[in-house]
């Protein structure tokens, strides 16, 4: 650690800068920085991200030699801001007291506001100010926010207290409460606050002081921030900063306010100020979504002055970082004061347009641009939208907070989300609340969209759902909760928990019931980033395809080639299950071919689909992979299973004679994938049959065709050997037959790790390696991708893992098997055949930007996904080879 613990800014001055956001935190290197280029900035001081790694080394504790410059930085700031003292009962300075990582998380750890009140200095505020309104309106604050911060009081125990004399003293909003109202809420809170704490609200301001740096390094490992973290995928900090500044007051009256801006429109990207403001408030009111606020354009209207200075400041961020900012600002009597600047989170489809726009824009150049965009956050664009065509019936409108249609069953609690998803994992859920909150994040991750009656575009929902692209819709007053009777009500009509509600975050349209959805389209500002993305990308990204609609859906969106078919997926037809099943049961080698008859003119069907959508591009084709028992219906499924007797002509008893044959004790490393074409070669015959014969076909209507054969779960050389020279044989018949000859290729998966650590020799048979990446997780760390769920978040909690190794690849393990495979394999085919070895990844890792990083890292020629990730890994693959991730708004 280094011997300097606090870092001063103030005036046009500042201790750090920009770009030392590893040890001041985000938060505190922007307001340095914006002191440095003359931003108005109250003076404060950041404590560092390494006192707070130092404190939790020290059992929670403050070093003992950062106390001290705290202490002189509180001199520092007193004599930057007009000679207040801290702790003056005449006339005293209060600060706020926030956190600040190096990643922004918001709203995810803890902030106080007014530190420094007390009985006798909220006396001489009012006196000082004479505005006995906002000094205990400012002081109930502090009790309600240090008590739930840093001693853990429940804070609806403080809301019940004032809504309980909103409700005596008949009004609504807590700006109608008087001066004298709030001298009595004062005493209820404290009265609150002992109950819990069990002892009284301090009246030393350093005390308060000290107790709320606490409770900012505590809130780093806070089980919101925690969950965070785990759903940002973002490790490796040291922990968050503490910025302790001067206060400046937007609850001083009509001519003070505070608000939360984007100096462009955080949803669509437009160049517009985007934003809202509260006159009269402090600025969680903004974030949390109490009061819903106004658009920031109508402060026009209110103060022109601080309007025209807040435009200038706007313009003067952006030029200087070039890049979107997320800005708080206060306005104290008139006087404008900018508390932070961050780069804005935003949606997908404003992440495009900015980066596109702003390279045209001259602010930034194409590389930029691609770097700019998180490869994940074009989920956003890829999201379905209402179908235009349907018939609804919009019952209410709130404010468009996050874009994209959403329909779900209504729940109105995060716990009841995550309860819900436990046993019932693929119900579409939309979460309802009045406003969210930082603990609420576990449920909105889960939940297809989130829906408000509170709150404005930078409430904390919004923030939230735009980061994660969720559709959400905020701010919709029509909606009323009641969570006792588990219902809502909208616009006279109520709704039960568990009842299907639609919401389009791009409108704010609310609709009751289900409303189907349609799949986007790529062009514009989307179609020149991915150009712009693909003059560097380096490896070409395939698509996992098993129909002609998924192949030219992923063609759409750029796929060059299919790197996985799965022919077992065309065995489940509603036309050709009968025959597979008749397949399984026959008891000879005749009966099994009399079966494949049957299944094969379906494939070659199917082949010829894939090939004439791909028009040319590659095509791997896994021949059958799972075991066979996966075709049968089990022996507990009665109904089915008498239903698939009378579909072939056979007795139940049969059926269920041959599950208890097929049946493995781990029938995932059992019977299946290569095993079962050497054992019955007639299967493997069939396919290879009609690939080649679809290509053939194709290649006879003069278009052109690659097929390339994959064969899986090859643990030994001499099993390729063996499948490779059948394959080869029944290709030649074809072909001789059609008088056609067509160009394939014969490859296995690898995804063994025998198979890895023996690639050289397999590799002098295989032309072309693709690592099925889901089975070699599974093989190397002996998990079962299906029964993880009773240990993997233990895992995660206790950091044994840093992230499931299914979602992500451990590059570690996995990933040296990988690196091993791919060098020697190569080695191996280039020494006995001269040939370059062509490698890819097909397993669910092809989509994930990370994995795509570190496929371009061991010399890969592509990834392989589903056509819904081709553009990201299309975007992922571009930052891989400029050797940057994506800067991104993690």
């Amino acid at each position: 650690m280094s011997t300097k613990h606090v870092y001063f800014f103030g005036g046009k001055t500042a201790d750090g800068d920009g770009k030392m956001k590893e040890l001041l935190g985000g938060k505190g290197a922007n307001l340095a920085e914006m002191c440095k280029i003359g931003i108005p900035v109250p003076p404060g001081f950041t404590i560092t991200t390494e006192v707070c790694a130092a404190y939790y080394e020290q059992g929670q504790k403050i070093p003992e030699a950062a106390i001290p410059e705290i202490d002189a930085a509180i001199k520092k700031v007193e004599a930057a801001f007009g000679g207040k003292k801290f702790g003056d009962p005449a006339d005293p300075l209060l600060v706020s007291v926030r956190s600040g990582a190096a990643l922004s998380m918001p709203g995810m750890m803890n902030t106080i506001l007014n530190l420094g009140l007390t009985d006798a200095s909220v006396e001489g505020l009012a006196t000082k100010t004479g505005n006995p309104r906002f000094a205990y309106d400012s002081y109930r604050r502090l009790i309600d926010m240090f008590g739930s911060t840093a001693m853990d009081c429940e804070h609806e125990d403080f809301e019940h207290e004032i809504h309980t004399l909103k409700h005596q003293k008949g009004v609504k909003l807590d700006t109608e409460l008087s001066a004298d109202d709030l001298k009595e809420l004062v005493k209820r809170y404290k009265a609150a606050y002992k109950k819990h704490v069990g002892d009284d609200f301090p009246q030393d301001p350093r005390k308060q002081l000290m107790l709320a740096i606490n409770a900012v390094f505590n809130s780093w490992n806070g089980n919101k921030a925690i969950q965070y973290r785990r759903i940002e995928r973002i490790t490796g900090l040291k922990g968050t900063a503490v910025n302790v500044q001067a206060m400046v007051f937007g609850n001083m009256g009509d001519s003070s306010g505070t608000g939360v801006a984007f100096t462009r429109d955080p949803n669509t990207g437009e160049n517009v100020f985007y934003g809202d403001y509260l006159i009269n408030a402090q600025g969680e009111d903004v974030v949390a979504g109490i009061r819903t606020p106004e658009p920031i354009a109508r402060l026009h209207e209110e103060m022109p002055k601080v309007y025209a200075q807040l435009v200038g400041i706007r313009q003067s961020l952006e030029t200087h970082y070039k890049e979107m900012q997320d800005i708080e600002f206060t306005v104290q009597e008139g006087t404008l004061y900018m508390l932070q600047t961050r780069s804005g989170k935003r949606t997908g489809t404003a992440a495009v347009r900015i980066a596109v726009e702003m390279a045209k824009e001259g602010l930034i150049d194409e590389t930029t641009a691609v770097k700019r965009v998180p490869p994940d956050s074009l989920n956003h664009l890829l999201l379905p939208q209402l179908d235009p065509k349907a018939k609804t019936t919009v019952v209410a409108q709130g404010i468009a907070a996050s874009p994209g249609g959403a329909t779900g069953k209504v729940l109105l609690s995060a716990e009841a989300v995550v309860e819900h998803a436990k046993n019932h994992p693929h119900d579409p859920i939309l979460l309802v609340r009045k406003e969210t909150s930082p603990e609420d994040v576990a449920g909105m991750h889960l939940a297809k969209g989130i829906l408000t009656s509170t709150g404005g575009k930078a409430s904390h929902a919004a923030v939230v759902a735009r980061g994660w692209g969720k559709p959400c819709v905020v701010g919709c007053e029509a909606v009323k909760i009641d969570e006792a009777a588990q219902t809502i009500a909208i616009a006279g009509h109520t709704v039960k928990a568990g009842e299907f509600v639609t919401i389009n975050g791009t409108t704010g349209d609310v609709m009751i019931g289900k409303v189907p959805t349609v799949d986007p389209t790529m062009t514009g500002d989307f179609a020149t980033l991915m150009s712009w993305a693909d003059k560097g990308r380096k490896l070409k990204i395939r698509t996992n395809a098993d129909t002609p609609a998924d192949a030219a859906k992923a063609r759409e969106f750029g796929a060059e080639g299919i790197g996985l078919c799965r022919t077992e997926h065309m065995f489940f037809g509603d036309d050709r299950i009968a025959a597979v099943r008749q397949m399984i049961l026959a008891t000879d080698e005749a009966g099994r071919k009399a079966a494949l008859d049957k299944i094969e003119p379906f494939q070659k069907a199917d082949f010829v689909g894939i090939f004439e959508a791909m028009a040319g591009l590659p095509v791997t084709i896994r021949l059958l992979d799972p075991p066979l028992h996966e075709f049968l219906p089990q022996k507990d499924n009665v109904k089915g299973t008498e239903e698939v007797a009378r579909q072939i002509g056979v007795t139940p008893e049969k059926i269920h004679e041959r599950v208890e044959e097929l049946h493995e004790m781990n029938p995932m490393m059992g019977f299946r994938g290569c095993r079962l074409p050497i054992v019955f070669p007639e299967i493997g015959d069939m396919q290879v049959r009609a690939i080649i014969e679809a290509a053939i076909e194709v290649k006879k209507k003069g278009k052109s065709v690659l097929p390339e054969i994959m064969i899986p779960l090859i643990g030994t050389v001499e099993e390729l050997i063996l499948l490779k020279k059948r394959a080869i044989q029944i290709a030649a018949e074809c072909m001789m037959k059609a008088g056609v000859q067509v160009e394939y290729q014969i490859g296995t998966m690898i995804e063994l790790p025998r198979a890895a650590l023996v690639a050289g020799s397999i590799a002098e048979e295989a032309e072309f390696f693709s690592f099925g990446t889901n089975d070699l997780t599974q093989m190397t760390f002996g998990f079962s991708r299906d029964d993880i769920k009773g240990f993997m978040p233990t895992y995660l909690k206790e950091k044994i893992l840093p992230i499931d190794p299914f979602q992500s690849l451990d590059t570690k393990g996995v990933g040296r098997l990988i690196d091993i495979a791919v060098r020697e394999g190569r080695e191996g085919r280039q020494a006995k055949h001269g040939q370059h070895l062509k490698v890819g990844i097909c397993g669910e890792h092809g989509g994930d930007p990370d994995s795509v990083h570190f496929c371009h890292k061991v010399g890969m020629d592509y990834v392989s996904c589903s056509p819904f990730r081709v553009p990201i890994a299309r975007l992922a693959a571009a930052q891989a080879a400029l050797g940057l991730k994506a800067e991104g708004n993690k």
